[in-house]
């Protein structure tokens, strides 16, 4: 039953982030929008009373996955996605295992085991 479980979790989880992840909006989003306000663009540069003036490039804009796509490939955020799923599964899985509550050994099982 829990096998079950585990196996149809992955494969909507995965059906999700591959195939969802095609038809998502490449709009910006509330917070871009609102850093936007106020500006203007001149000779490629932002300008004007704004927050987002003085914004650059983030630090992992050279990653494989950054904005979404493997190595900047257009028609590639579905595959970003699925491996977006599966590194934050192996990691929660990873996690999980390490702080899981283990139940304490007694003489008793020490001395028939051994």
């Amino acid at each position: 039953m829990r096998k079950g479980f585990l196996i149809g979790f992955l494969a909507v989880a995965l059906l999700v982030a591959g195939g969802l992840s095609y038809v998502a909006s490449s709009s910006p989003d509330g917070l871009d929008t609102v850093a936007l306000h106020g500006c203007t663009e001149q000779d490629g540069r932002l300008a004007g009373s704004c927050i987002a003036q003085n914004a650059g490039e983030h630090h992992t804009a050279g990653s494989p996955l950054a904005d979404y796509s493997v190595f900047g490939g257009h028609g590639t955020v579905g595959l970003a996605g699925i491996i977006g799923v599966l590194v934050t599964l192996v990691l929660a899985a990873g996690l999980f295992r390490l702080l899981r509550r283990r139940t304490p050994t007694t003489a008793v099982d020490s001395e028939s085991t051994g």
